[in-house]
């Protein structure tokens, strides 16, 4: 996000202009185009279709589409569909992509997601699946902030205003009794949207005493000898929360159900692979964040070990909590209180789920309409 757009968001008085600002875990607002890897499309083509585009974040928290990619799996549950994708680096944008149609299915964070499907008043997307929960950290300089009593003063950085970490922090910092001005973010804890790419430089310098931040960033923050001092999981029950999803257009839905269902299959043995094979997967991971297409470099050992420890990848979209987090962002006046009803449509999830042998997973009440 650009330093014009961060006054832009800040002079925002009204709240349609903060729903407009709600982002992802990203690292800024293009896209580029990735290919499948290993695998050439083979067979029947999956409901007719010649070619199938996904999106997702090219970073830890993404892990299925990035193992699943790498590995051959998606383009082996296509058959004779192509598998394309776009790498993105924020949110906002991945949601246009998938409005405009550039984008079939995509991962996503909680934030964009609700905000996208607020905003089409529940005609844009759907949430068909988990990917991913956890990997996220309040990492702080020790030599700076002593622990979470020693907040108060101190300049902390999330990605971006309105985003699933910013609303955290700022719901943890109002728990806690701390007055945060959440459009600014003055106040007694300064609240610093800082893109998660130059986070690590910055935190370096000591522009800013600690992040509130997603993986690799976090561990990122670690290796440069920042201290984790709070992991979110803490905060929730069971230690579980959302913080990726697969979302799809509604139109595509409809129109090629086979198709959606061949991708959360392939999800599904992406994610019981990465579980029962971790040294493997995160390998894998790595070698996907090293392609030109998607980071382009591998990420240190000691940063890839931690990050891939700190993330759980699930098939369950943890539905509950996106209530939660919708939550958050009302109460802390980033968000009008949006209705959820119909966000969710799991029946594909859940086929899947049974012809594997699993248990179905529950959509909180915010099942299709």
């Amino acid at each position: 996000m650009s330093a014009v757009r961060h006054r832009l968001l800040a002079a925002a008085a009204t709240v349609p202009l903060l729903i407009g600002a709600l982002g992802a875990c990203g690292y800024g607002s293009e896209a580029k185009k990735d290919t499948a890897a290993g695998v050439a499309p083979k067979g029947a083509k999956t409901d007719g279709l010649d070619h199938l585009t996904i999106g997702y974040f090219g970073n830890t928290t993404h892990a299925t589409p990035l193992v699943g990619l790498q590995s051959g799996r998606f383009q082996k549950e296509l058959g004779g569909t192509e598998v394309k994708s776009s790498v993105f680096n924020a949110g906002p944008a991945e949601i246009e992509a998938l409005n405009s149609g550039a984008i079939d299915i995509g991962w996503i964070g909680p934030s964009p997601a609700i905000n996208g499907y607020a905003k089409s008043h529940g005609k844009s997307l759907k949430i068909i699946g988990g990917s991913a929960s956890g990997g996220v950290s309040l990492v702080v300089n020790p030599k700076k902030v002593k622990g979470l009593h020693d907040l108060k003063g101190k300049t902390i950085a999330t990605p971006q205003l309105g985003n699933t970490q910013d609303v955290a922090l700022l719901n943890y910092l109002a728990e806690k009794g701390y007055k945060v001005d959440p459009t600014t973010g003055k106040g007694d804890v300064t609240v610093q949207r800082t893109d998660n790419k130059v986070t690590p430089t910055v935190f370096q310098q000591g522009a800013i005493d600690g992040a509130w931040v997603p993986e690799p960033t976090a561990s990122k923050l670690v290796a440069e000898g920042g201290k984790t001092i709070l992991d979110e999981k803490k905060l929730w029950k069971d230690g579980k929360f959302v913080i990726t999803n697969m979302i799809v257009s509604q139109k595509f839905l409809k129109e090629h159900p086979k198709a959606v269902e061949a991708v959360l299959r392939a999800s599904v043995k992406t994610n019981a692979w990465i579980r029962s094979h971790p040294a493997e997967a995160k390998k894998t991971l790595n070698d996907k964040l090293a392609s030109a297409d998607v980071a382009g470099k591998a990420l240190p050992q000691n940063v890839i070990d931690s990050a891939f420890k700190n993330v759980d990848v699930t098939d369950d979209p943890l539905a509950a909590t996106l209530q939660q987090e919708a939550d958050h962002a009302v109460k802390a006046g980033l968000l009008k209180k949006p209705d959820l009803k119909g966000i969710y449509d799991l029946t594909l999830l859940n086929k899947v789920l049974r012809s594997e042998g699993k248990q179905p997973v529950d959509d909180a009440g915010l099942g299709s309409k």
